[in-house]
């Protein structure tokens, strides 16, 4: 029979998208406690208008009674990603879940399989199982998972296909395929570029945890020979540090700790 309160037939599908989004939005949360860089950048949802439904009905011959169960994208979840990478950590979050508060129905690798279009994503669709005042519901949801440069790719070849409505001509539908290849092309090289960062982040993390550790000795040193020494030892470790040789610190630092030991062993501390 068809639909009548098409309000409460979406409500559900509404409280799906909420409770997706915030529980990618607390793994977000999660990493930045940890202070790790989290594999997801942002996470947007959206149900269904009620003409898209209808539309997409209608192209597939489903009976409205069938809408529930034929339409499986009513639910929708984007997920965007700083970097290439990070879509396989997404996925593999997402899997970890399965069989716990939802379920996975299929993955559809559209980053490996391009779409002749040009377009890139990948997406999983999962039945949610939604608590609700009348009990548990199951509710079908489609996540994509893309970076920003495909989502933005994305966004504009959808707004394309609906300006013309679906028939985009045959010259623009190459513009895009390039527009599509060079967006491929700029998430592969931020990966590099990443790769960069990381080995810059690696050695200021370094070079931070070896200044704690000399300032850390000259304390020492300071409450076993007195100030005057330790004056000395800080003094030259500032004349150190401003050249930025990090061998130099290093061999300052062990020298440092045999100071110490030495002046310990001889006064018996």
């Amino acid at each position: 029979m068809p639909i009548v309160n098409w309000n409460a037939f979406l409500l559900p599908y509404g409280q799906t998208v909420d409770a997706l989004c915030l529980k990618f939005n607390n793994i977000i949360e999660e990493y930045n406690v940890r202070g790790t860089p989290p594999p997801i950048r942002s996470v947007t949802g959206r149900v269904k208008k009620i003409g898209s439904i209808l539309a997409k009905a209608n192209r597939k011959g489903i009976t409205p009674d069938r809408i529930k169960e034929e339409i499986e994208d009513i639910a929708g979840i984007r997920i965007q990603c700083p970097y290439v990478e990070d879509i396989k950590k997404v996925i593999e979050i997402i899997r970890r879940h399965d069989g716990l508060d939802l379920k996975i129905l299929r993955e559809r690798d559209y980053i490996t399989n391009t779409k002749p279009s040009g377009y890139r994503s990948y997406h999983i669709m999962v039945r949610y199982c939604l608590v609700t005042a009348e009990g548990p519901q199951e509710i079908n949801c489609e996540i994509q998972i893309r970076t920003l440069a495909m989502d933005f790719w994305a966004t504009s070849e959808h707004y394309l296909r609906y300006k013309y409505n679906g028939n985009i001509p045959v010259e623009l539908q190459k513009r895009l395929h390039s527009a599509a290849e060079a967006a491929f092309q700029l998430d592969r090289e931020m990966s590099l570029i990443r790769e960069e960062i990381q080995e810059v982040e690696k050695a200021e993390m370094a070079s931070n945890d070896l200044v704690d550790e000399i300032l850390a000795n000259i304390q020492n040193l300071y409450f076993s020979t007195g100030l005057d020494q330790a004056n000395r030892m800080n003094q030259e470790f500032l004349g150190l540090f401003q050249e930025g040789d990090m061998q130099k610190l290093l061999d300052f630092n062990r020298r440092l700790g045999v100071m110490t030991d030495l002046y310990r062993e001889e006064h018996g501390r």
